[in-house]
């Protein structure tokens, strides 16, 4: 392994994550700035969703077989591409299809990065830390793009944010290829045409579907899309049965190691990312803060989430159980921020991010660990691309039922509402967690 390995791997989600949140401080001066018209601002907020959905798994294959370095500093330089076409985006389409280009490069850098963690660090004490710094990374990038974007957007434009990432990518993209080794598995597939182009279709009807849905679930374009997934989806899992060098090998979900960090990304994604993903425009609605409040404020979230997620080896309980604590941590936090859309004080929500955060980070740090652990070594990038995947999908059924919740119950009675519902979800999956062993 050469020197400087993990630094530049674990920079991949720190970028990916970085990007990801980007809008969430600036969302209302960005819908403005694009000539936003109903649903403007749920695709300008979802759209990098689709793009890392559908294309996490593929990218997993693709990495694990044709070269993890070398899917890395693909997805990093198209990534750069995409940046500058968001900086320039003159309407609404052009930046959604930047913002969905910039998924499916960051799919590319997320499931290449954490294989090349996963084969750098053979199982022990080295990748249980090594891991625990990549699921930091994580929390880092959730708390640097809201700060980047609402600190530019006050001094400059919410465009000059762009730019950077675009520099960015390109210095990272650099770095990999002078400073990766090559590895791939040493079990090579045949690409799994019918497999890819069934389950991104697939993946991506489902998140279209719950993005347009924000704006009426009835409408036929939600009714079309719900359909469409739920065929493409049973098609992949009938061909994938079928197959004998599958995309995605349906017997790992016997494993309860890989159930358990596959439901928790799904359930991190919908409760975690799906309610602080509207919080802060709740914040601005009902608080009257600003994008730079907002962003400062979720730094103490995603602050405590990266410290906990690096001292998350440290805790002495098996992964299974760090994520049981995690879960019941964030469910606890979210508690503290029942009444948030009416008249709670903001020291009651500092509190309830602080706590919810150190969740967050013992979440990420373990679902992380499980996610390479509870696959073969020679798929770890299978294994890092389904627990995403499951993720992000979550993401945008969890910021859906957030937006539709709140839309239609109002700021202060919808955001309790949704609270309530991620206390639920967060507090039913840390039991189940507890029942794994490992």
């Amino acid at each position: 392994m050469r020197p400087g390995t993990l630094a530049v791997a674990v920079s991949a989600p720190l970028l990916v994550l970085t990007n990801f949140t980007l809008p969430m401080a600036t969302l209302p001066q960005t819908a403005a700035s694009l000539g936003a018209g109903p649903t403007g601002p749920v695709w300008i907020l979802g759209s990098i969703a689709l793009g890392l959905a559908s294309l996490l798994l593929v990218a997993g294959g693709l990495a694990d077989d044709h070269g993890r370095r070398r899917v890395l500093v693909a997805g990093t330089s198209v990534l750069a591409a995409a940046e500058l076409v968001a900086a320039l985006s003159p309407n609404v389409p052009v930046f959604v299809l930047a913002r969905l280009v910039q998924g499916g490069a960051g799919a590319a850098m997320l499931a290449a990065s954490l294989g090349i963690v996963g084969h750098a660090y053979p199982a022990g004490a080295g990748r249980l830390r090594a891991t625990a710094r990549y699921g930091a990374m994580i929390g880092l990038g959730t708390a640097v793009g809201p700060l980047l974007s609402g600190a530019l957007a006050a001094v400059a434009s919410w465009r000059s944010v762009y730019w950077l990432m675009a520099v960015s990518a390109v210095v990272l993209a650099v770095a990999s290829a002078r400073t990766l080794e090559e590895s791939r598995s040493s079990v090579p597939r045949r690409f799994d045409v019918p497999g890819v182009v069934l389950l991104s279709l697939g993946v991506a009807a489902l998140v279209a579907g719950v993005t347009e849905g924000r704006a009426g679930w009835s409408r036929p374009v939600v009714v079309v899309a719900f359909v469409l997934a739920v065929v493409l989806v049973g098609a992949f899992v009938a061909v994938e049965r079928r197959r004998a060098e599958p995309l995605l090998d349906l017997e790992l979900f016997r494993r309860p190691v890989f159930l358990v960090a596959t439901g928790g990304a799904l359930v991190v994604g919908a409760a975690v990312v799906g309610l602080l993903s509207y919080l802060p425009t709740v914040l601005q609605v009902a608080h009257a803060l600003t994008p730079l409040d907002t962003a400062l404020l979720f730094g103490v979230w995603s602050g405590l989430s990266f410290v906990a997620s690096l001292a998350g080896g440290l805790v002495p309980l098996r992964a299974a159980a760090r994520l049981a604590l995690g879960l019941g941590l964030s469910a606890l936090g979210f508690a503290g921020l029942l009444g948030v859309g009416g008249s709670l004080s903001l020291p009651l929500v500092v509190g309830g991010l602080a706590v919810s955060g150190v969740g967050s980070g013992l979440i990420n740090s373990s679902i992380t660990h499980l996610a390479i652990e509870s696959v073969p070594a020679h798929r770890v990038s299978m294994g890092s691309g389904a627990n995403n995947t499951a993720r992000y999908i979550g993401s945008s059924l969890g910021a859906a039922g957030v937006a539709a919740v709140v839309g239609s119950l109002g700021p202060a009675q919808g955001a309790t509402v949704a609270v309530v519902g991620c206390v639920v979800l967060t507090g039913v999956t840390a039991l189940a967690a507890l029942l794994v062993r490992a």
